[in-house]
Order: C-alpha cells, then sequence, then structure tokens
C-alpha cells in the first residue's frame, strides 16, 4: 500500500486482504495522509473481514498520528514511515515505544537508515518526527529485521539512486517471494548474497 501511495502513477488492487478492525491502521493512518485507497467487495471469509484494495498513487501529507491508531498499526510503521518520508511536511509519531522492543528497536533502525538516504529525521522515547524530504542513494542495515528491509526496498521507488538493504534474509520467512512480487509491479530490486 505504501509503495502504490508514493509511485508517481500507480494503480495497485490488492485482492483478498484481511480487513479486521484490530489490523487496519496502516489504511486508516495513509488515508489521513491523503492516500487514495478505497475497499470493495467486502465479505467474511472464514469468520475474519476481507476485501479488495485498490491504492493509487496520491501526494501524501505529514500528519500527527492519533495514538489510537498506534495498536492497529504497530507492525507496520517502518512501512508507514517510509510514507512520511515522502510526504509534504512533518510527520509525527508518539505513543509507539513498543517499537523499541520488536524484532529490532524499529523507530533506531528506520531513523539511521533514513537519516543515511537524505531525510531529516530523529527519533523520541516513544516515536519519531520525520520531515518529508527526498531518498537518496545509500546502504543501510535492516539489522536481520523483515520489516525494516521490506520497508527500505519501498523506499527504494523514490530514491535518486541505489539503495543496498544489508541482512535481509529473514525477509523470505515472512514473505516467502517478497522479491518476485516486487519485480512483478515493476520495481527494481534483486537479493545478492554477500561473502
Amino acid at each position: 500500500m505504501v509503495g502504490a501511495s508514493i509511485s508517481e502513477g500507480s494503480d495497485l488492487t490488492l485482492k483478498h486482504v484481511g480487513i479486521n478492525p484490530t489490523r487496519i491502521g496502516i489504511i486508516n493512518i495513509l488515508k489521513q495522509m491523503g492516500a487514495d485507497i478505497s475497499l470493495s467487495n467486502e465479505q467474511e471469509v472464514g469468520g475474519e473481514p476481507v476485501a479488495d484494495i485498490r491504492i493509487r498513487s496520491a501526494q501524501l501529507k505529514g500528519i500527527h498520528i492519533p495514538e489510537a491508531q498506534v495498536p492497529l498499526a504497530i507492525d507496520e510503521f517502518p512501512a508507514i514511515s517510509i510514507a512520511a518520508a515522502c510526504a509534504q511536511g512533518q510527520t509525527v509519531l508518539t505513543g509507539a515505544e513498543e517499537l523499541r522492543v520488536k524484532e529490532s528497536d524499529r523507530i533506531q533502525a528506520m531513523v539511521d537508515g533514513m537519516q543515511i538516504l537524505g531525510i531529516d529525521c530523529e527519533g523520541t522515547k516513544d516515536g519519531m518526527i520525520i520531515n518529508g524530504g527526498k531518498f537518496g542513494a545509500g546502504i543501510v542495515d535492516s539489522l536481520g529485521d523483515h520489516r525494516i528491509a521490506m520497508s527500505f526496498a519501498m523506499a527504494a521507488l523514490r530514491s535518486s539512486g541505489t539503495i543496498t538493504i544489508k541482512d535481509c534474509a529473514n525477509v523470505n520467512t515472512s514473505f516467502p517471494d517478497f522479491i518476485g512480487l516486487a519485480q512483478s509491479t515493476g520495481l527494481r530490486v534483486s537479493s545478492e548474497v554477500s561473502d
């Protein structure tokens, strides 16, 4: 959803996506940022709500993310921070101290990586302050965290050069064929094994 929102001219439909009300924070937050997201074909499958989600590119704007949305998107904040870096203005995240104790310190990992790539941002005790800008080229470390790695892959959609993401083996565990799927949508991404 973030990739399609930040890629000029994009129009992507994700079919049969879970839209459990306790897990749709990313949709709510992106919409508040001005994302063009619509749901269709809503139904219940196996006791869970699902829908097709259409995302079209849009100029996002910075917001103060409502703390009530934080628990509904806690695992998606690495990707949301990429959207914030592409937005006009400032995005402020508070109430997300849990991000410091996930597979990595996701706040610090995203701040460090975005700063390497030229984004003006800073970490706080319980969140981040991100000023929209332009991604440059660089080498970032995912710290073995699949969500950090996949988020920086989306940053490459708006980068002025190549982004190299280190320590990405865990991506295949959480999202098998992420690279193949990303390539099928036009993202120029590849995997390399280092010595």
